[in-house]
Parts: structure tokens; C-alpha cells; sequence
């Protein structure tokens, strides 16, 4: 049993769908609270639940659809050899009949929610699985389009409590969306020996080197005024600007030594620091839009 649980985590990148399903539970809260023809609708806890219920087997199966894909180049990286189809306790087969299976349920229940978040849903799936997954091994564009599933979470959330796409869940988007390159170069930067072995190009310039960590910087730069963007649009406080602002400078800090210093420690600090920002970015802007 221990064994089957060890390896259903990896399967489905376990901690890679709880910070998905958390963003998307967050501004599902958010989404929650705007007025609908001038009536707040309140919160739908049973709604809640099935969205993070349907989340998790959507982001789940996308990530087995990219292991089943990649099952040959896992077996090259450090990282993922000893993942369950690698490692030979799973075949391929029954990994896409797993990720099929939670697929076409998630998307389910998902849709159960509204169409809008059923077809969001599926398009997340096959965006990463099918087009990001295999431009990993060719381009560096690959970060570009992984982060727009990346950053369909929030969006996916919002829709499902408020049923439409309006500059809110654009704005919840946009700061998914840019906080994505400076979180996949780092790790990229990290990971570069292992992800070469794999032929995975990931840098902006596919290798360690001072435009790669400039670009890296840049990202960070970028994601301060977009961060800012619920503020100016009405819909966040100065409490979510004040945390956007301080935690985006730290952020920022470490991309630039990053820079400067051009190693490894460095580039661990941005990563983890990527993990962090995030998850307090979104918690506070639904704490800042409640009490407004």
C-alpha cells in the first residue's frame, strides 16, 4: 500500500497539483464574492469542493498524459527515473487509462460547475500534455506556452464561482501567467544538468549564461506591475499592493544576484522564493477583496 501511494504521488506530481488546485480554490473564493446583477452570491461550499475535487483529477491527468509521453526520457534524468512508469512499476498503458480516467471524471464534474469551466478544463489538458510537453526537447518557447496552462487555474477557479470571463479573472490570469517565467527558468537553471540529458531546452538561451539569468531578472521586474494590476483596477486594497510590492522586491533581489552571482545557490533561492510568492500573493488579495 505504502508503495502504491509513494508511486500515485509521483504519478500525478503530487505537490504540483496541490499548488494548482489551491490557486484555482482561491479565486473560486474571490469569484465568489463579485456581484452578479448587483447580488454578491456568496459562497458555495458543495461547489467549492467539487471544484477542487475535479481540479485535482484534471491537473492529475495531465500530468500522467506527459509522463506516458516522456516515459522514455524520464528514464534519463535523475529527478524522474524512479517515477512509476521509469521505473517499471507501471506501463504506459496503465498510465493513460489512469490519466483517461480522471481526465473525462474531472472534466466532469468540472462541467457540472458551468460549460465555460468544463472546456477551460480540456483545453488545459491538452495545451500542456500536447503542445507544451513535446516543445520541451525543441525550443525554449515551450516556457511560453506551458504558462498559459500554467496560469488557467485562477482562471478556471474564478469562472466556476462567477460563470464569465470579465477583467478580474483577466487580471488573476496575467499575474498567473507572467509569475510562471521567472518560477520555470529558475528551476530550469537548477535542473539544466539533468534536463540536458533529456535534450530539454528550457533557458531563454537554452544555457546557463548571463542572458539567461538577465531574462530571468527581467521576469521578476515585469511581475511587480502586473501584481499591482487588482489594485488600480478597483478590486484589491492597499493591503494585497503592499505585499505585491514588498514580496515582488524580494523577488526580484534574488533574481538579480541570480545575475550576478550566476550559480546555483543563487538560482535555488529564486526558485523557492517562486513557491512562496504565489500562494501569498493570491491569499492576501482574497482577504484585501472581502474587506473592501
Amino acid at each position: 500500500m505504502k508503495q502504491f501511494l509513494t508511486d500515485f504521488s509521483k504519478l500525478i506530481k503530487f505537490r504540483l497539483t496541490f499548488l494548482v488546485v489551491f490557486s484555482a480554490s482561491v479565486t473560486f473564493l474571490i469569484g465568489s464574492q463579485v456581484e452578479i446583477a448587483g447580488v454578491v452570491p456568496g459562497i458555495d461550499w458543495t461547489k467549492w469542493l467539487i471544484l477542487i475535487a475535479g481540479g485535482f483529477l484534471v491537473t492529475s491527468a495531465a500530468n500522467c498524459f506527459n509522463e506516458v509521453i516522456e516515459v522514455d526520457l524520464d528514464k534519463l534524468m535523475t529527478r524522474t527515473k524512479d517515477r512509476p512508469m521509469p521505473a517499471g512499476h507501471m506501463t504506459t498503458g496503465q498510465g493513460l487509462v489512469s490519466g483517461l480516467v480522471m481526465g473525462m471524471l474531472g472534466t466532469w464534474l468540472l462541467g457540472k460547475l458551468n460549460i465555460e469551466t468544463g472546456l477551460l478544463s480540456v483545453f488545459s489538458i491538452f495545451l500542456y500534455a500536447f503542445a507544451y510537453t513535446p516543445l520541451k526537447r525543441k525550443s525554449p518557447i515551450a516556457v511560453f506556452v506551458g504558462a498559459i496552462p500554467g496560469a488557467l487555474p485562477p482562471l478556471i477557479g474564478y469562472v466556476a464561482a462567477h460563470g464569465k470571463i470579465d477583467e478580474i479573472a483577466v487580471i488573476l490570469f496575467l499575474v498567473q501567467f507572467v509569475w510562471q517565467f521567472p518560477h520555470f527558468w529558475s528551476i530550469a537553471w537548477v535542473l539544466d544538468d539533468d534536463y540536458k540529458k533529456a535534450g530539454f531546452r528550457l533557458l531563454p538561451t537554452t544555457k546557463r549564461d548571463k542572458t539567461s539569468a538577465f531574462i530571468t531578472f527581467l521576469s521578476t521586474l515585469i511581475l511587480i506591475p502586473v501584481s499591482l494590476l487588482p489594485t488600480f483596477y478597483g478590486f484589491g486594497g492597499y493591503y494585497i499592493a503592499g505585499v505585491s510590492l514588498v514580496a515582488g522586491l524580494i523577488f526580484a533581489w534574488l533574481a538579480f544576484k541570480m545575475w550576478v552571482n550566476m550559480d546555483l545557490a543563487s538560482a535555488r533561492k529564486v526558485m523557492f522564493c517562486s513557491f512562496f510568492y504565489l500562494p501569498l500573493v493570491q491569499v492576501i488579495l482574497f482577504f484585501d477583496f472581502i474587506a473592501k
